[in-house]
C-alpha cells in the first residue's frame, strides 16, 4: 500500500502533461472543427472540397505518422519548414487531427436541422449567420452531445501517443517507473489515472445530455 502510495506524486505530474495536452487540444479543436465543419457544407464548392480533402487526410492517417511528421519532418518542408518543440508539437498535431473528427460531428449535426426551419427564418428575416447562432447551433449542439462525448473520451486515451515524443505524461512516468522498479503496479495506477478521468468526462457529458433533453419536453 505504502508503495502505491508512493507513486500517486509522480503519476499526478504525468497526469498534469496529460490534462494539459488534452484541454488545449480542445480548445482549439472545438472552435476549428466547427468553422471547419461551415465551409465543408459552403456553397463555395472549392472550399468545400479542400477541406473535404483535409478532413479525409487528417482521419485516414494515424495520429501518431502525423504527430512524427510534424516534430520530425516539418522542419524540411520547403518555404514553410518550422522546427517546434516535443509539447507544441503534440498540440498541433492533436488540434489538427481532432479538428477534422469534430468538423464531420458538426457537420452531421447541421446537415440533420430540418430544412424548413431554414426558410422560417428567411421569412422573418434573418440572415445566414442569425440563422446559424440562432437557430441551427443551438440544436446542433444536442444532437452532438452524444458522439462528441464518444470523442472526448477517445482524446483522453489518445494523449498516451505522446510518449513518442518523450514527453513525460501518465502512460511513460508509469513505464519508466515499471523498468526501474520491475514491477507492473504502476502500469495499474496509470489505469486508474484515465479510468477516473473518463468517468468525470462521462458524468459531465450526461448532465449536459439531461439538461438539453428538458428542451425536447
Amino acid at each position: 500500500m505504502d508503495y502505491v502510495l508512493s507513486l500517486l506524486g509522480p503519476m499526478a505530474q504525468g497526469a498534469k502533461v496529460t490534462l494539459t495536452l488534452f484541454f488545449i487540444t480542445l480548445a482549439l479543436a472545438v472552435p476549428l472543427g466547427l468553422v471547419l465543419a461551415l465551409l465543408r457544407i459552403s456553397k463555395w464548392r472549392l472550399v468545400s472540397q479542400l477541406v473535404n480533402g483535409y478532413i479525409w487526410l487528417m482521419r485516414g492517417t494515424p495520429l501518431m505518422l502525423q504527430m512524427l511528421f510534424i516534430y520530425f519532418a516539418l522542419p524540411f518542408v520547403p518555404v514553410v519548414g518550422v522546427r517546434l518543440p516535443d509539447f507544441p508539437a503534440a498540440v498541433v498535431a492533436f488540434a489538427l487531427n481532432y479538428a477534422a473528427y469534430f468538423a464531420e460531428i458538426f457537420r452531421a449535426g447541421i446537415q440533420s436541422v430540418d430544412r424548413g426551419q431554414y426558410e422560417g427564418s428567411k421569412v422573418l428575416g434573418m440572415s445566414y449567420l442569425q440563422t446559424m447562432r440562432r437557430i441551427v447551433l443551438p440544436q446542433m449542439v444536442q444532437r452532438v452531445l452524444p458522439p462528441m462525448s464518444n470523442e472526448t473520451i477517445t482524446l483522453v486515451k489518445d494523449t498516451s501517443l505522446i510518449y513518442v515524443l518523450a514527453l513525460n505524461d501518465i502512460l511513460r512516468t508509469a513505464r519508466g517507473i515499471v523498468q526501474r522498479d520491475f514491477t507492473t503496479s504502476p502500469f495499474l495506477v496509470a489505469a486508474v489515472f484515465y479510468l477516473f478521468m473518463t468517468l468525470i468526462l462521462t458524468w459531465l457529458f450526461q448532465r449536459m445530455e439531461k439538461h438539453y433533453a428538458k428542451y425536447d419536453e
